[in-house]
């Protein structure tokens, strides 16, 4: 009777560790210092902080419906009502797409870009890899279009853990955005996990996920199977550009093909020849562009490349 006793204890020891640890992982990934993004970005010619900072643009804390704030930040110098909006990759924060802000304005649309929940000036205590990120998007989103008017012609841009989350917000939530481009999601949140714990840790998804799940649901209230946005691309009627470099190994291409072939028409696909894990844009920059000018060609997105305010504050 001792031994089963001291068996289940030792058992139950090791459930809590595992449950413990791997959620502590997801929920509280670690975050990139602002300083370190700035350096990086401004080294590799993506970013003058003197000029940005000396950009005309309006910052904002919104609310999100979840109950905490919202930096957003909107450049707008153009009297259009074409805007896009940027949703960055897990650790990063809204310093990481100015070089996207660059892009667009460069294409004469305003830009709004933002911190998700837990990173940058937002609020939030966890990070849910776009199963709560979505409704802080569609705040963005309803206050946006409270701002400008109902008129906008709106695309969204993501990236990773964003493009993740703009792919769930527009299959699940609302599919009101003119057009998208998703740039390295992954397809289910289950499958990149199980990808990180047998590349990563070496360790059997198939033992460690049911455990970390059932955690994730007691500690954050969400099932790791609710975030699956191949699960919900087939609701997305607007035009979706699918973007990946071929090299990525932290998030697989197949992946991004995976949700292109789910994907109704219109639909574009771009596999970047160079660059691992959310690299395509800097490692395929005119090629990048490229695809995002024949994406809007082909679908009658207007956009003009000139001379915008954007190269005053790109190196």
């Amino acid at each position: 009777m001792k031994r089963i006793l001291r068996y289940s204890l030792l058992l139950l020891t090791v459930i809590l560790s595992i449950g413990t640890y791997f959620t502590n992982k997801l929920m509280y990934i670690r975050k990139k210092d602002n300083a370190v993004i700035v350096e990086r970005e401004s080294i590799a010619g993506r970013l003058n902080v003197s000029a940005y900072d000396q950009l005309e643009k309006e910052e904002h804390f919104i609310h999100s419906p979840l109950g905490y704030s919202l930096k957003v930040v909107v450049a707008a110098p153009y009297p259009s009502n074409r805007y896009v909006i940027i949703s960055h990759g897990v650790t990063e924060n809204k310093t990481n797409s100015i070089k996207y802000m660059n892009l667009f304005l460069s294409r004469g649309f305003n830009v709004v870009i933002y911190d998700h929940r837990r990173h940058g000036e937002s609020g939030g205590k966890t990070t849910s890899y776009g199963y709560y990120e979505k409704y802080d998007l569609k705040a963005v989103v309803d206050w946006l279009k409270r701002q400008k008017g109902p008129d906008v012609l709106l695309g969204i841009h993501g990236e990773s853990m964003g493009a993740a989350t703009m792919l769930l917000y527009a299959g699940s939530l609302a599919d009101d955005a003119d057009f998208y481009i998703a740039d390295c999601p992954f397809s289910d949140l289950s499958g990149q996990l199980t990808h990180h714990l047998r590349t990563t840790f070496k360790l059997p998804p198939k033992v460690i996920l049911p455990i970390s799940n059932v955690f994730l649901r007691l500690r954050d209230k969400y099932s790791i199977h609710d975030v699956s946005p191949l699960a919900v691309v087939s609701y997305i009627s607007k035009p979706v550009l699918f973007i990946h470099s071929k090299d990525d190994t932290f998030i697989p291409p197949v992946m991004t093909e995976m949700l292109y072939e789910q994907k109704n028409e219109p639909k574009k696909l771009f596999i970047a020849k160079n660059g691992a894990h959310a690299q395509s844009y800097n490692e395929n920059k005119e090629a990048y562009e490229a695809a995002i000018d024949s994406f809007f060609t082909d679908n009658g997105i207007p956009f003009q490349v000139e001379d915008s305010p954007a190269h005053k504050f790109e190196r």
